[in-house]
């Protein structure tokens, strides 16, 4: 059942991705294009899914397991370190200069979008590296 549960989740959000511009680099570029031909419809979409988001987390708070009966986990971290910080200033520029976030260059990469499949392969091989980094570190 929650296998079932993750994949219809993954599929209502891929859609929606698609749906909404997201996974077409050229539209998110001209959104993040601010001091040129802005295109501001994202802007409704991000709008959309902080409400719906801000709702469904409302409702979430109250419970204590989800609906497939696992128990909830939530974030206990409180305050922005470097690492943070780091961590969003690489993304927002991995973002702004190939128009792709995780969730719809996986979209697009399913496509079979060039683009797509070469960024995702970057961004597996960063996170892989990441990995390593971190098990010599926690030594």
């Amino acid at each position: 059942m929650i296998a079932l549960i993750a994949f219809a989740s993954g599929l209502v959000f891929g859609l929606g991705l698609i749906v909404s511009g997201m996974a077409n680099p050229a539209k998110v570029l001209g959104f993040l294009d601010i001091a040129g031909d802005w295109d501001p419809s994202l802007a409704f979409v991000m709008g959309g899914a902080v409400l719906v988001t801000a709702a469904g987390f409302a409702g979430l708070r109250r419970r204590r397991a989800s609906a497939s009966g696992e128990p909830m986990h939530w974030p206990t971290a409180t305050r922005i370190d470097l690492r943070l910080a780091a961590g969003s200033l690489a993304f927002g520029a991995g973002w702004g200069l190939a128009g792709f976030c995780p969730g719809p260059a996986l979209v697009a990469a399913s496509a079979g979008v060039t683009e797509a499949l070469i960024f995702v392969a970057a961004m597996l091989a960063g996170m892989g590296i990441f990995s390593v980094f971190e098990h010599f570190n926690s030594r």
